[in-house]
């Protein structure tokens, strides 16, 4: 759920095979609160794309006119309910709303500006100077956080197998992140090309959470929504971008089906053609990319992969193969290339069974 078989899509956090396991599973409180999550994502489906192809034109038109970099949040609540925006609760320059939800918001969305202006002097998620908005508070214990191509909307979760979505900076990133994977390469959301948005967006993710915490990619987790699970689900995150398939392996959830090597791809027709699932792959590459190139990953492994995202030939139908081949001649053309750098790239892909050439 929470997606479209189109270029602009409603994007979610959590994959719709965990959320049906949990409606197979759990709980008569947990199956109901999933049941909510489908019904809402199913019913956000049909609302994007008529309104994704006219921002996306208009945005396209108005580039290159925007002011000089500099943050401008705002957070809205929808107190339980569906209504979007929602009540504003805290904007750009004010300070903390006392709403834990609305706080930890405005410092996801301000990181992520900060990160993506510094790291990559990119001008907010459409380089464009796109203001960033949030709602909180969506739905009732809504187990799912979503970008809409608007703004991030966050449910609380339900307090018995998932935290507040606001409570994991990645998860803010990797969905701000679609913005840009959008903004630049306009992957489909189906079977390979989804499956690499889905990485990128877990790559951007880890990467401002690493830039926050000043962390070598030797001492990062790698893993994707750290802290949104409950202490009763037996599992450590969504993904791990480290060791794909180990993220979690519980009685309702159900064991991470993420594979980490293209022997392993997963073909289905479920979860637009195993987006979230065959994701591990490319993101193991690139893991073990950033960990053979050492530093900080956001300096050398992360620009080549953003870089590559904005190279004319990676498209909206580019497969891994293809992303692979630009990622390896991107790092050799880097300034500063090292022939070490560019052999650690192409080793990384090689490891996952993905071929460069």
């Amino acid at each position: 759920m929470c997606t479209r078989h189109h270029r602009h899509s409603i994007f979610c956090i959590l994959p719709p095979y965990l959320l049906r396991s949990v409606l197979a599973n759990g709980s008569k409180a947990q199956k109901a609160a999933a049941s909510r999550a489908l019904g809402i994502d199913s019913t956000l489906r049909s609302m994007r794309a008529q309104l994704a192809v006219a921002q996306s034109l208009s945005a396209r038109r108005s580039r290159k006119l925007a002011l000089p970099p500099s943050r401008q949040r705002s957070i809205y609540t929808a107190d339980g309910g569906e209504g979007l925006p929602g009540k504003l609760v805290r904007a750009e320059g004010q300070g903390p709303s006392g709403d834990v939800a609305a706080d930890e918001a405005y410092d996801g969305l301000g990181h992520t500006f900060d990160f993506f202006l510094q790291a990559y002097r990119r001008n907010s998620i459409d380089d464009d100077g796109m203001a960033l908005d949030a709602t909180v508070h969506y739905g009732d214990r809504y187990n799912n956080a979503f970008w809409n191509g608007q703004r991030m909307v966050f449910g609380d979760g339900d307090g018995d197998l998932f935290n507040r979505f606001t409570s994991s900076l990645d998860v803010i990133g990797h969905e701000l992140g679609h913005g840009v994977t959008e903004d630049e390469a306009g992957l489909v959301y189906m079977q390979q090309p989804g499956a690499l948005n889905e990485s990128l967006s877990d790559v951007w993710g880890s990467l401002i959470k690493q830039w926050v915490l000043k962390q070598t990619a030797d001492k990062a987790d790698w893993i994707i929504g750290a802290g949104l699970l409950t202490k009763k689900v037996q599992g450590i995150g969504l993904r791990s971008m480290k060791a794909p398939g180990t993220a979690y392996d519980d009685p309702v959830l159900g064991r991470d089906r993420q594979p980490g090597h293209m022997k392993d791809y997963v073909d289905t027709m479920q979860d637009n053609g195993g987006v979230h699932i065959n994701s591990g792959i490319p993101n193991r590459a690139f893991t073990l990319a950033a960990t053979a190139i050492g530093g900080y990953a956001w300096e050398r492994a992360g620009r080549i992969w953003y870089d590559a995202v904005r190279d004319a030939r990676v498209t909206d139908t580019t497969k891994f193969a293809d992303f692979a081949a630009v990622t390896v001649d991107v790092a050799a053309r880097l300034p500063g290339s090292k022939k070490a750098e560019v052999k650690a790239v192409a080793d990384a892909w090689k490891q996952v069974g993905v071929p460069t050439s």
